[in-house]
């Protein structure tokens, strides 16, 4: 019986091992004979630090993985290798011996992925199957144990143009069993050009730039599942106003573009002197912390003025108090004497805005300097003249000398719609401080980021080619440390110079760059989606404050669903039974959305809702991350996937099409992806995908299907994959494996007559 059990046990555990292996994409475990299942390894934590020098750079990548079963385990460490990138250490050690590992070019790799997808029934690694591969084996990895593991490598990044792009394939972490405990990365940047703009279209990033030749870049997030890679933009310019440009276009259409501006650090223009106006709100509803929270953030500002400044300060409740009639220059008495007004500041009585406004902007000058106004208000206005409509008149009308009014709501009690129209009308922005933020925390960190004023009013213009829908609409003013990123669409292609223009000072300046704006470029795939989602903040602001219009709903809901950018208009959509989640008329559309309470929210003017429309939509407008989509919407690349009735539909798709049906994991699923690997990361979506890809459609499911002949056109080689698949239903034999669980069949028995022999 003991001889028996042995051969049994060799037999399962071969025949395991081929098909049944369980994975969560970063290591492979290998099966355990008597365990069905062996519970997906976690990760605890993913800490990466970067230096980028000089294009050459350096990344160091510290993980653990936690092995959350009650048997030892072993298994196989895949990390997908940046194209190019170079293993200079990889750490991992077992009672003293290096665990070594191998590189693996992309065919070799390849082969590795396919056969992890065909043995766990799973695609989500093809998104990798055109990568190289790092591979090693980790054993044992404890019970109940953790597993930490070093890796680094050294490549070149590319820089076009004086924009530089480095990718990190944080993605592959999202197959961990449990959300990462700690997700770090830090990058460490010097340049021997200056850098001027720093930017990442995937993540949310902490910039701090030490001069123009050095910078260190952060990202930090807790309990999540990464969901893509990541990636780094910088650009390097001898001049001192940088100006790099960055397009997608696909021929025969109009093209999208990111414009990215930013000032040396060190600019060799001194900084423009400023005359600004700090308006606090003192009314009774101010009372306690935050007049408190109010008088140390206008102190902060006053102790940061800069020496050839002008300033003034108003307060306002019922009645109007002001340091000074007249703007004052910087000096230590002047700065002294302004302190002690802010030391005897009160609160009490009713809110008169539109006087305190009036009299700001009274004390502007019309000389060349920028005139900038801070108000601060925690109310709507309740004495005075109180209509909106005419407080937006009255300072759009005294509003002679270009002044910028920057504006801070504070609590939910103020009028968003008339503070938004404020600052929006006189080229600023508002800024929200909820009831449990630091009022002085939120005010010193903007006005340090206004402080220095480098170029005022600039304005850009196109040369030979033709722009249009770009955003923002109004340029604001650029500040030392400030970036501006404009996106828009253009027509046409070819060399164009483009002109930056504004005043340094009382003088007008003027920069001339050279750019192309390319026939066709397939780069940069995260341009369109931005263009849209800024867009749609823009129109659904013109709904909020001005009234909703057919146009714009219409517009709304055409580049949501185009583009997968959920809203007010659309969100519900992809609920209901639409094709593709499209609406089956814009009426439908426009009545669901006033149906649900979401039409009070987005056109509150008081109250939470009110603070939530505001800053919801402000994010559209000024959104510098692509989104990472959801559990029924996903984008990949350009395209816009929708998951109904278990199937992944691309946008594109459409019944009407000529489509191939495709089996999942058959060898023409498989020759579809070694001819063009770039499907891969449709494919990457599940067993259940309907996209489109050059002018070809394909429905991959699990339905069988006969000889097959495809033909996709490319801008390279054209290619064709010919195979023959059974029409019957069912499983198509897959050779390879079959071949090699005979092979193991007979090696077992072998195995165990030599055991039996030897026993007996």
């Amino acid at each position: 019986m003991e001889k028996i059990l042995w051969v049994f046990v060799l037999i399962v555990c071969l025949n395991f091992l081929i098909q049944s292996v369980v994975a969560d994409g970063i290591i492979i475990p290998e099966p355990i004979p008597d365990v069905p299942r062996i519970p997906p390894l976690a990760i605890k934590y993913h800490h990466v630090n970067i230096s980028i020098d000089n294009q050459y750079a350096e990344t160091k990548i510290d993980q653990v993985f936690k092995n959350e079963f009650n048997r030892d385990i072993e298994g196989t460490y895949i990390f997908p290798l940046p194209e190019e990138a170079s293993i200079s250490k990889f750490s991992m050690f077992v009672d003293d011996e290096e665990l070594k590992g191998e590189i693996l070019e992309k065919n070799k790799a390849r082969q590795i992925y396919e056969d992890i997808v065909r043995r766990m029934k799973d695609p989500a690694l093809l998104e990798y199957v055109d990568r190289n591969m790092f591979k090693a084996r980790v054993y044992p990895i404890p019970a109940r144990g953790e597993k930490r593991i070093k890796l680094e490598y050294s490549e070149v990044i590319k820089c076009d143009s004086g924009i530089c792009r480095y990718v990190y394939p944080l993605e592959p972490e999202r197959f961990s069993s449990k959300p990462l405990e700690s997700v770090v990365i830090t990058v460490k940047l010097k340049s021997d050009r200056p850098i001027k703009t720093i930017y990442s279209p995937t993540h949310e990033i902490s910039i701090n730039r030490r001069d123009d030749y050095n910078a260190e870049i952060s990202y930090e997030e807790n309990d999540l599942l990464p969901e893509k890679d990541f990636e780094l933009y910088y650009t390097v310019s001898e001049e001192d106003f940088g100006v790099n440009l960055l397009t997608h276009k696909k021929s025969g259409e109009d093209g999208f573009f990111m414009l990215m501006v930013a000032p040396k650090w060190d600019i060799k223009e001194k900084i423009i002197a400023k005359d600004i106006v700090f308006v606090i709100d003192t009314s009774g509803s101010m009372s306690g912390k935050k007049i408190e929270q109010a008088k140390n953030a206008l102190k902060f500002c006053i102790n940061n003025l800069n020496e050839n400044d002008r300033f003034g300060i108003i307060t306002f409740e019922s009645n109007i108090e002001k340091f000074s009639d007249e703007l004052v220059s910087v000096n230590s008495e002047e700065i002294s004497n302004a302190l002690d007004f802010v030391d005897r500041i009160e609160s009490g009585g009713g809110t008169n805005i539109n006087e305190a406004l009036l009299d700001a902007l009274k004390m502007m000058n019309v000389d060349e300097r920028p005139n900038i106004i801070v108000f601060l208000t925690d109310g709507k206005p309740t004495v005075g003249v109180s209509d909106v409509g005419k407080i937006l008149e009255n300072v759009k009308n005294a509003n002679t000398k270009n002044t910028r009014i920057f504006v801070f709501g504070v609590g939910y009690d103020v009028n968003t719609h008339l503070l938004d129209k404020i600052s929006s009308q006189n080229k600023g922005v508002s800024e929200y401080v909820k009831p449990e933020e630091d009022i002085e925390v939120k005010v010193s960190n903007f006005y340090t980021k206004i402080k220095n004023p480098v170029l005022s009013n600039p304005e850009l213009k196109f040369e030979n080619i033709a722009v249009k829908d770009m955003y923002p609409q109004e340029l604001p003013d650029l500040f030392k440390g400030s970036q501006l990123i404009m996106f828009g669409r253009y027509s046409g292609s070819g060399d164009s110079p483009i002109i930056l223009r504004g005043e340094i000072g009382d003088k007008e300046r003027i920069f001339t760059y050279e750019v192309n704006f390319p026939r066709e470029n397939l780069k940069n795939d995260f341009i369109p989606r931005l263009w849209a989602t800024r867009k749609i903040g823009y129109l659904l602001d013109e709904i909020r404050l001005y009234g909703e219009e057919k146009e714009l709903v219409d517009e709304i809901i055409e580049l949501s669903l185009e583009y997968g950018i959920m809203t007010p208009y659309t969100s519900f959509l992809v609920e209901v039974d639409t094709d593709l989640g499209r609406p089956v008329s814009m009426e439908r559309a426009r009545k669901g959305f006033f149906d649900s309470i979401t039409e009070n929210l987005l056109y509150a003017p008081t109250g939470v809702g009110g603070y939530k429309a505001s800053t919801s939509t402000r994010g559209l407008k000024e959104s510098k991350v692509a989104e990472s989509g959801s559990e029924r919407v996903k984008f990949v690349g350009t395209k816009t996937f929708y998951f109904k009735d278990d199937v992944w539909l691309d946008n594109d798709y459409s019944k009407e099409k000529e489509t191939t049906d495709i089996k999942y994991g058959s060898d023409t699923y498989f020759k579809l992806l070694q001819d063009y690997p770039e499907v891969g990361k449709y494919l990457s979506l599940g067993k259940k995908v309907k996209f489109c890809y050059a002018d070809k459609c394909f429905n991959i499911g699990e339905e069988g299907e006969s000889t097959t002949v495809i033909t996709i056109p490319t801008t390279t080689i054209p290619k064709t994959i010919t195979t023959t698949i059974p029409t019957t239903p069912g499983e198509k034999p897959d050779v390879l494996r079959d071949t090699l669980l005979i092979m193991g069949i007979i090696l077992t028995i072998s195995l165990g007559i030599l055991i039996w022999s030897r026993r007996g």
